[in-house]
């Protein structure tokens, strides 16, 4: 039998967010992590997101159906697994368990792209990342499907931007990144305005941001209707279904792409 796999704790997790640093590891099977600061960070201005047409296309004509903490474990496990000209991972079996064990805690989030088809539904994209005070890290995201990661990457700047968050950390530059708004920060740029978004204190959950969105911008169901609450403190949000009965309600992409042009 195999010994467990030793975590780490999510209280310490939180205290290195916190500062500015985050856990990586060498390789998929490593059970050794490395704590790293880097020197220049890549972060998403909350109000500089670059959508294009065909994206916004996908958002609008609601492409994928996208839910919230639905599946926090199948998303951890697609961002790990093998890529074309990427045969390993940082992500270790020991940063899964702890980032699970974080979800589990409240402070762990996944954004879920989902494609229905005969089988059933199919997860063919999404992200997750760690939410604290007023900024949430973005660590990983993963596409089996045209724009689905992008997809969920505006749901998530959406969902930031309702719930006043002031930061959204992607850590390394890339030109995927660059091409969706991201811009490089220094060190002490990065720290200065974490600083400022730990001081501002709790911010709504990304759950929380998802069910006040949806719910009250008018998508056609009441607060909670499109809710199921999960085990533990992370909860589950599951998209309400688009309207076409001519009521007037609009799409929940409708609803994302309306609240990016709105002033915050």
């Amino acid at each position: 039998m195999h010994a467990p796999v030793k975590i780490i704790p999510s209280e310490l997790l939180l205290t290195a967010y916190r500062s500015g640093i985050f856990p990586m590891a060498d390789s998929r099977d490593d059970e050794e992590i490395y704590w790293v600061e880097p020197r220049e960070r890549a972060v998403i201005p909350l109000d500089g997101l670059r959508c294009s047409h065909s994206l916004a296309k996908a958002v609008r004509q609601d492409r994928f159906r996208v839910t919230c903490n639905a599946d926090f474990a199948g998303v951890i496990a697609a961002c790990a697994a093998p890529r074309p000209g990427h045969p390993e991972s940082w992500i270790s079996d020991r940063i899964a368990a702890s980032y699970r064990a974080l979800h589990l805690a409240g402070h762990a989030h996944s954004i879920e792209c989902w494609r229905d088809g005969e089988s059933g539904a199919e997860l063919v994209g999404g992200l997750y990342g760690v939410g604290f005070d007023h900024a949430f890290c973005g660590e990983s995201m993963f596409s089996r499907a045209t724009d689905a990661s992008k997809v969920a990457l505006v749901w998530l700047v959406a969902l930031l931007r309702h719930a006043g968050y002031a930061l959204l950390d992607c850590q390394f530059m890339t030109e995927h990144l660059a091409s969706l708004g991201a811009v490089p920060v220094s060190r002490e740029g990065y720290l200065a305005a974490l600083s400022e978004a730990v001081a501002a204190g709790p911010a709504p959950s990304l759950p929380e941001a998802y069910a006040s969105l949806l719910g009250a911008a008018g998508s056609g169901v009441a607060v909670g209707e499109g809710v199921a609450v999960g085990a533990g403190a992370a909860g589950a949000a599951r998209v309400p279904p688009s309207s076409s009965d001519g009521s007037g309600a609009s799409s929940p992409g409708k609803l994302i792409l309306q609240s990016l042009t709105q002033t915050s």
